[in-house]
């Protein structure tokens, strides 16, 4: 009698385990349950996704960065201006009339009206 009861309490434990288990597979495969479940996947993909192309846009810059030193360092362009050198000298496009280092130099009759010479 013992031996028929175990079985049978045994036997029903498993039939209710079983149809538990059964009931959560069911309602996982649900239409509203696999939307859920798709949307939830897409916006980790996302976030993952986003956090990827920072980390990439991270490493170009510092990778851009690098490079720039390097190249200002081999074209001399970061090195130390020489006190000893003069400063660069500029130079006018256009002549300005109102300088009186201009005024009476041959330049300053010439008209630079483009229309004026034909």
């Amino acid at each position: 009698m013992f031996r028929r009861t175990f079985w049978f309490t045994t036997g029903v434990a498993a039939g209710v385990w079983a149809t538990t288990k059964v009931n959560r597979k069911l309602k996982q495969l649900t239409p509203e349950n696999l939307a859920a479940q798709a949307a939830n996947k897409a916006i980790e993909a996302g976030h993952r996704l986003k956090d990827s192309a920072v980390g990439f846009a991270l490493d170009v810059r510092a990778g851009m960065a690098q490079r720039e030193a390097e190249l200002g360092d081999a074209l001399g362009i970061n090195a130390p201006v020489d006190p000893e050198l003069p400063a660069p000298r500029r130079y006018t496009a256009i002549e300005n009339r109102s300088n009186p280092k201009s005024v009476g130099t041959d330049r300053t009759t010439h008209s630079y009206n483009r229309n004026e010479d034909h």
